[in-house]
């Protein structure tokens, strides 16, 4: 956490935690009081008992807020993150000033094919030494053969959990756009052009659904455009929330 002013929320996606935000932190404690906590079983933060997901992680950033004593905050998600906070913008529209989606999930159903083959491998999910191994063997070959990649299936035993829920050998199975038309508070939805991880015209398609929506698409940048343009992302952002 840092900054003064407006309450801004960051929930980071599944690439490991929040500290992967902490340059773009440093240029919006400028303007505004941040605050990105370690969803449970990523970073620092200790799994929740028992099984949950989308619904019970938005619940635990309602219980986050309340903690702190925020009656209505900004909040801003990546990838993962970005599907909880548009679940928890159906959910808690008036404790929202105004929505933030980078690279999100939950908006369609296509996903790349090396997310859906991990996270639904069967040796993957045994998440033995050997299963852990061969995790890193693929991420090498994945780096070496299509670096620049970002990853949102991290390498543990909660989280590749987590990735079975995200999606099907098919396409991604937790899917809100025919919810869109629902969000009621104003929404950026920030973009890398060439993600490879999920198409850029989930963008363009949410926003028309999206009542009150601007879209922002980064030519050049990946599903991380946050870490890619970090000044030029703080800047659409900061002109976005006031």
């Amino acid at each position: 956490t840092g900054g003064q002013g407006t309450p801004l929320i960051v929930i980071h996606g599944g690439s490991g935690g929040a500290r992967a935000w902490l340059k773009n932190m440093a240029e919006l404690a400028e303007n505004y009081t941040v605050y990105a906590p370690d969803l449970p079983g990523f970073g620092y933060s200790q799994p929740i008992d028992g099984d949950y997901y989308i619904p019970e992680l938005a619940e635990f950033v309602d219980k986050f807020s309340q903690t702190l004593g925020l009656d209505s905050f900004h909040l801003m998600g990546h990838s993962f993150g970005g599907g909880i906070v548009l679940h928890y913008a159906l959910e808690f529209p008036q404790k929202i000033k105004k929505l933030v989606l980078v690279s999100s999930l939950c908006l369609g159903r296509e996903i790349a094919l090396w997310v859906r083959i991990l996270s639904n491998c069967t040796i993957c999910r045994g998440v033995t030494a050997v299963a852990m191994t061969l995790l890193r063997s693929v991420k090498w070959l994945i780096e070496l053969t299509l670096s620049p990649i970002e990853y949102i299936v991290p390498y543990s035993k909660f989280t590749l959990s987590l990735g079975k829920k995200i999606t099907s050998l098919k396409e991604q199975t937790t899917v809100l756009f025919h919810r869109l038309s629902e969000v009621l508070v104003p929404t950026l939805v920030v973009w890398g052009e060439k993600d490879p991880i999920v198409p850029a015209r989930q963008a363009y398609a949410a926003a028309e659904l999206i009542p009150d929506c601007q879209v922002k698409v980064f030519a050049g940048s990946g599903h991380s455009v946050y870490r890619d343009e970090i000044t030029e992302f703080s800047r659409v952002l900061t002109k976005f929330l006031g």
